[in-house]
Parts: structure tokens; C-alpha cells; sequence
């Protein structure tokens, strides 16, 4: 991507709530699933804007999230929003490095920078005894997508799977699952409403490459208006074997 394509993207993204679907309602499915307990130490990994560390933190109220984003922008907006929390800490790192032993570590829509099977292999240092890995990861819900919806993943992740293959990789990296959800339409409206209105304020004065950019981001979300039943996320709850 050329600089003035990085800076298109990141004023697209700025102010965002989110950078992926997700609810708060998967976020308590995968924690109760997991046993989480009310102090649990938890790492949420590519936090992103940091839409997730509140819900994680309902789920263990006496608990510690340690939010990291390589992206200063991102870590930017979650210090702000949970500056002088004790709870909280947010911290400018690669999701390939995590330190410290968690209970929980959350990846919402993350882990294809490494790929399942290399994720949960390096992460597995980092969990406490009877720790878990949830996470979301994009993948195929049916053999036939429609030429619109190949050509975006083509495009954009060209080594999607489905969800058989999300857990062959998972059992290749050691571990066992313990559950598995689709994230609902909410989830995915909670990432694109937003964005649709900052594209619709951002057009009128946009150059060149930010339209390029603001294009490609309509054409992604009326992707999957129109093809939302052949792919979507998998949120699934995996222990080390």
C-alpha cells in the first residue's frame, strides 16, 4: 500500500468505534463457554479503537485487560478512553509477541496477520494453566460463492477457508475447541454503520486516494448486504490439548 493510500485508510478509520464486527453479546458467549472468572487476566490482542476491553471487563469485573494495537493511532483512541483505569492497559506491541501469562487472550477478526495455526501456536506461552483463546477469523459458509463475494476474499485474503478448515488449523496447532459461533448480522452493522456514515461525511471534500479508498470500502460493504449468507466470522473457544 503507498503512503498516500495509508493515510486515505487511516482518515477513513479514525474515530472509529470499532475496526471489525463484533457485539458485546460475543464476548459473553465465548467468556461464560470459557469459565472466565471475576479476576481473570485477559490480553486483548489488535484491540483496535478498543470497542472490546468494556465487554471484557463485564465478564470478569475484578479482572485485568492488557490492550495492545500495533497501530499508534488505535492505541491513541483507547488511551484516551481508558486513561487512569486501573484495570486497563493499553500498550503500542505486535500481536506476534505477547508477554505475560493471561487467562483469557481475545483476537476479534485479527488472526489471519498470522494465520490460525502459527496465532494460536505462539500465544500458547502466554496462557495460564486451563487458559483459553478466543477468537473470530473470516471463512467461507458455502463451496459456490457468487463471483462478487470471490473476488473481495480473492482480493483480500486470498487463503480464506471455511469452517472445517478454521479447525483443522486449530487442532494442527494443539489445541481442542470447545465452541463455535457465527457472529450475527449485529455484529457486522456495529463495524459498518459507522464507517457508511464516515464515508457519506468524508466524500463531498475527499482526493483522489481517499476515493479510492472510500470505493473500495462501499464496494466491501455492499458485498456483504448482498452476500452475507456465503461468508462471514467464526468466533470459536479453543484450550490447549
Amino acid at each position: 500500500m503507498t503512503s498516500d493510500a495509508m493515510d486515505a485508510f487511516f482518515k477513513l478509520h479514525s474515530d472509529l468505534p470499532r475496526e471489525g464486527p463484533g457485539e458485546p453479546a460475543d464476548i459473553a458467549w465465548a467468556t461464560a463457554l470459557a469459565g472466565i472468572k471475576p479476576a481473570a487476566q485477559m490480553a486483548d490482542v489488535a484491540c483496535g479503537p478498543g470497542a472490546d476491553i468494556g465487554p471484557l471487563l463485564t465478564a470478569a469485573p475484578q479482572g485485568h485487560v492488557t490492550a495492545l494495537d500495533k497501530t499508534a493511532q488505535f492505541v491513541d483512541a483507547a488511551r484516551k478512553d481508558w486513561h487512569g483505569d486501573g484495570q486497563v492497559t493499553v500498550l503500542k506491541a505486535d500481536m506476534a509477541a505477547i508477554m505475560n501469562s493471561y487467562d483469557l487472550i481475545w483476537c476479534a477478526g485479527a488472526v489471519y496477520f498470522l494465520g490460525v495455526t502459527q496465532a494460536l501456536s505462539a500465544w500458547r506461552k502466554s496462557l495460564k494453566p486451563d487458559g483459553v483463546i478466543a477468537f473470530s477469523e473470516v471463512c467461507w459458509f458455502t463451496d459456490s460463492p457468487s463471483d462478487q463475494a470471490r473476488a473481495l476474499w480473492d482480493k483480500e485474503y486470498p487463503a480464506m477457508t471455511d469452517e472445517a478448515g478454521i479447525t483443522a488449523q486449530i487442532a494442527a496447532a494443539g489445541y481442542e475447541v470447545l465452541g463455535t459461533r457465527r457472529l450475527g448480522d449485529a455484529a457486522w452493522e456495529a463495524y459498518f454503520t459507522p464507517l457508511e456514515a464516515r464515508v457519506q461525511m468524508l466524500r463531498p471534500t475527499a482526493d483522489a486516494a481517499l476515493r479510492t479508498v472510500l470505493d473500495e470500502t462501499e464496494a466491501e460493504i455492499a458485498c456483504w448486504r448482498a452476500h452475507r449468507a456465503e461468508f462471514g466470522y467464526v468466533l470459536s473457544v479453543v484450550r490447549p490439548l
